[in-house]
């Protein structure tokens, strides 16, 4: 119908300009084009200009270099490192790539020439010590196995370097704690890689969400899963591979930046199948409720072993937020749907806003952060309680009953 199409214009429109405004009313004033350039551009006698005017618009945007740019060092070559984050620099404004700091020398030489990196700002793990000695290497992002980040977490922050570590942000509670200490004593920042805190979809769920939009929530819905291949570190205990830390932790996160809570307690079921031999030191899913103080509870399951599904839908009092893929690294998209009363048709549509690199916004936001002096958006302390939530998880699973989130 006609009128659907416009109020979903309508909400696009809205969505685009922050606004959380429902209804028909509204529409025309949304959707009502701008003629006034048209009179502008025209000439004398009424006929519209087909050449551009000598001077250059007034809102012309003109790239212009940073006054300072944080030089960065990539700590492990994979997959990620190579396909997601490298690529990225392209786009950031404030932060670009010194160093590389890689097991295999003949690959990272290789990364080094296609990205301008000095051959003499190449370090394995055993000289990733000796970063400290070079003055051009600002912020280092951690992109290794995850037994791995607590142990170059510190040793970065002790060489004097900020660092930017991937989730989960360690195996332990005990060991994010020591990385929490560890930044406050070398007085260097610690940022936890949530990169959907700096993409525009999953904020706008945090704004719908923070405002009520579709009024107070009740339950939280997610699946985060894949069918991982072996070899792969996911699948390696003693690697810190599993589900939960892998892919269960952006439903666990996102549960936060939807509730602004966090979870009081939790309970949880796995499977760890024995007629297939990638699950012999990890489960294959995972499924885990969470319960918080105001009343909202998070259904959430995760898993290795099935066809990929990235989502959460958000149900509240007046209709639904559903995000879907939600965790995807492009590619996203926001539905929303308002239900008034038990009469009337129900308003839908798909809220769409221009995307960005994650890894690009979320490097330069940690730059920004060293520049300003500020604290990030995702601190050390945000990794740390969402550890906590996982240990539970792992107990809940272990005993069978109901854990209490420490």
């Amino acid at each position: 119908m006609k009128i659907e199409t416009n109020r979903r214009v309508f909400l696009q429109t809205a969505a685009l300009a922050g606004v959380s405004a429902w209804g028909v009313p509204r529409m025309l004033a949304a959707v009502e084009p701008a003629a006034s350039g048209l009179a502008e551009s025209s000439h004398g006698n009424g006929e519209v200009a087909l050449a551009p005017p000598d001077r250059q618009p007034a809102d012309l945007k003109i790239p212009e270099i940073a006054a300072a740019r944080i030089g960065w060092a990539i700590v492990g070559l994979g997959q990620l490192a190579l396909e997601e984050i490298m690529p990225a620099f392209r786009e950031c404004k404030l932060s670009r790539p010194v160093a590389l700091v890689s097991g295999h020398s003949d690959k990272a030489k290789k990364v080094a020439e296609a990205y301008g990196i000095k051959p003499t700002a190449i370090y394995d793990y055993e000289s990733f010590d000796r970063l400290a000695e070079n003055k051009d290497v600002d912020a280092i992002y951690i992109v290794l196995p995850n037994s791995m980040h607590a142990e170059f977490t510190m040793r970065g922050l002790r060489a004097g370097k900020h660092v930017l570590c991937e989730k989960p942000m360690s195996v332990t509670v005990e060991e994010a704690e020591k990385m929490i200490s560890t930044a406050q004593e070398t007085g260097r920042k610690l940022m936890i890689a949530y990169r959907l805190h700096f993409e525009p979809m999953n904020r706008k769920v945090m704004e719908l969400c923070r405002t009520k939009a579709l009024g107070k929530i009740a339950t939280i819905s997610s699946t985060n899963g894949q069918d991982v291949k072996a070899p792969n570190i996911r699948l390696s205990g003693k690697l810190g591979g599993g589900p939960v830390g892998d892919v269960g932790v952006y439903s666990i996160n996102a549960a936060r930046y939807i509730t602004g809570e966090e979870p009081a307690e939790v309970s949880a079921f796995a499977h760890q199948p024995t007629d297939d031999p990638r699950f012999r030191e990890v489960p294959e899913c995972v499924s885990f409720l969470l319960r918080y103080p105001s009343g909202i509870v998070a259904h959430c399951d995760c898993y290795f072993g099935s066809a990929e599904s990235r989502n959460y839908r958000v149900h509240c009092k007046e209709g639904y937020i559903e995000m879907d893929p939600a965790f995807s690294y492009r590619g996203l998209r926001l539905k929303v749907k308002r239900v008034k009363g038990d009469i009337g048709a129900p308003e839908d549509a798909e809220l769409v806003i221009p995307p960005v690199n994650h890894f690009a916004a979320e490097m330069d936001h940690f730059s920004q952060c060293i520049i300003g002096d500020q604290k990030p958006a995702t601190p050390g302390e945000m990794g740390v309680a969402d550890m906590r939530i996982i240990a539970a998880i792992e107990e809940a699973v272990r005993t069978g009953e109901v854990v209490r989130v420490a």
